[in-house]
């Protein structure tokens, strides 16, 4: 997992392979400390090389969705592969997260 800030201020935390128990806490670090130190105007959670997420990822994603409203800043989910996807509209959170119904779906979601 990696954190940068872009050149337009967003914060991008990039998370490679599998979001599970192992992970979330780094993530849930990342994302919430980053929240409280910097106050972003947007943070980007990207998802491109996750190849796998259970229910304790998507609890790190929601409680990274809730911190960054608390805060005021926008929360982006970007590039979640298919079987990211499959896992936010199962766990009926898809629709939170601003994507589509079926398995057609943009490059970047906003909530």
């Amino acid at each position: 997992m990696t954190t940068r800030r872009q050149a337009d201020g967003a914060i991008v935390v990039e998370i490679r392979g599998s979001l599970d128990a192992a992970t979330v806490d780094a993530l849930r670090r990342a994302v919430l400390g980053t929240l409280q130190a910097e106050r972003p105007v947007m943070m980007i959670v990207d998802l491109t090389f996750v190849t796998f997420m259970d229910s304790m990822g998507v609890g790190a994603l929601v409680a990274g969705y809730n911190a960054a409203r608390d805060t005021g800043t926008r929360f982006l989910l970007r590039n979640p592969s298919d079987f990211v996807h499959r896992q936010l509209r199962i766990t009926g959170l898809a629709e939170m997260f601003g994507l589509p119904p079926g398995s057609s779906r943009p490059q970047t979601y906003t909530p």
